[in-house]
């Protein structure tokens, strides 16, 4: 089976300074896969290099097939990968419908984003109650699952999902995982 993301020598530096040496990895489609390390082992500047928020300074990025390494985020999100950054990074004075939309900003499909919309919905029944909520308003599980439905809009092939669970309450961290295991069987 070909490979969503196959990943080859590569090497981040902020400055001199080396971030990431070396990784090399292959996710195929429909898995969950791990990235385990402990704090400043590089885990989030992996994942920043896989969705082009910061450049590598050597290796390979592929995305189902093609040469990614150095695209600009929104040409990787028009490809099919979405990142759930560390911190959820919200719009927090924008209404959680709005920022559900801001996720599907690549879009233009209107019937195809509202079904989206309420498939993301579905997910997370919590939100359904709280569209005109301020984002900033919410609790932390709400908003990580307000980042998560958020990255959801883009119709991703690939979903990167950056310590989706830090902070959070144990139910939650159930909750989160059933949708990303659901998601992830979904193909």
């Amino acid at each position: 089976m070909t490979a969503s993301l196959m990943v080859s020598g590569l090497v981040v530096r902020y400055g001199p300074v080396p971030a990431v040496d070396g990784v090399d990895f292959a996710l195929e489609k429909g898995r969950i896969a791990t990235i385990v390390g402990s704090n400043g082992a590089g885990k989030s500047t992996i994942m920043k290099a896989l969705a082009g928020l910061v450049k590598p300074h050597a290796g390979r990025v592929q995305l189902f097939g093609d040469d990614v390494t150095c695209q600009e985020p929104d040409a990787l999100v028009r490809r099919g990968l979405s990142l759930v950054p560390e911190g959820r990074r919200l719009f927090s004075t924008m209404s959680v419908g709005d920022n559900l939309q801001t996720g599907a900003y690549s879009r233009s499909d209107k019937a195809a984003i509202a079904a989206d919309l309420e498939r993301v919905l579905t997910h997370f029944p919590a939100l359904r109650d709280r569209l005109k909520a301020q984002a900033g308003s919410l609790s932390g599980g709400q908003q990580q699952m307000v980042a998560v439905a958020r990255a959801l809009m883009s119709a991703p092939r690939l979903l990167l999902l950056d310590e989706p669970t830090n902070g959070l309450a144990p139910a939650i961290v159930d909750t989160i995982a059933d949708i990303i295991r659901s998601i992830a069987a979904g193909g």
